[in-house]
């Protein structure tokens, strides 16, 4: 395989990923968390807590680690091309958002996850995890944006 076409190959790969991950962000700020949120504390709490751990699992750590891997391997290989400032600028976007997971969202799920009264779990946690999803959810959505963009970016506009 040409250069070329592997440096394509890993950033529609990453383009993939970051789709499937910023789908999950927005899935979770438009449907599961309104949804729970008619929900009792203890349906609430629980629920919770039984996708915190179902969502550990291979398929969505491929796609969440992938993303970030896929995306800083395709800003190496197009780094100086007309794409590459919009590959890396993807890379931050979604740098960021897998930051925010790490310092505030899996703390708090964490936290979700220790024995106690479910009305004062959830109070704990459901307006800042919430919120940091947000954050997330616009970030890689930011970042799926830029690496479509990269896709296109140095094709000669074709005009009729």
């Amino acid at each position: 395989m040409s250069e070329k076409r592997s440096s394509r190959a890993v950033l529609g790969a990453a383009t993939v990923a970051m789709g499937l991950i910023a789908g999950v962000f927005y899935v979770f700020a438009c449907a599961v968390m309104p949804a729970l949120d008619r929900s009792d504390d203890r349906t609430y709490v629980e629920v919770m807590r039984d996708i915190n751990v179902v969502i550990q699992n291979p398929v969505f750590f491929l796609s969440f680690l992938g993303a970030l891997a896929l995306t800083g391997v395709s800003a190496w290989q197009l780094r100086g091309t007309a794409g590459g400032r919009w590959v890396t600028a993807a890379l931050v976007a979604y740098g960021l958002a897998f930051l925010v997971t790490v310092v505030f969202s899996i703390p708090l799920n964490d936290a979700l996850a220790a024995k106690g009264d479910p009305t004062a779990l959830r109070k704990h946690f459901e307006d800042p995890w919430v919120a940091w999803n947000v954050v997330r959810a616009v970030l890689s959505t930011l970042a799926l944006a830029c690496l479509a963009r990269a896709l296109t970016a140095g094709r000669p506009a074709t005009g009729r």
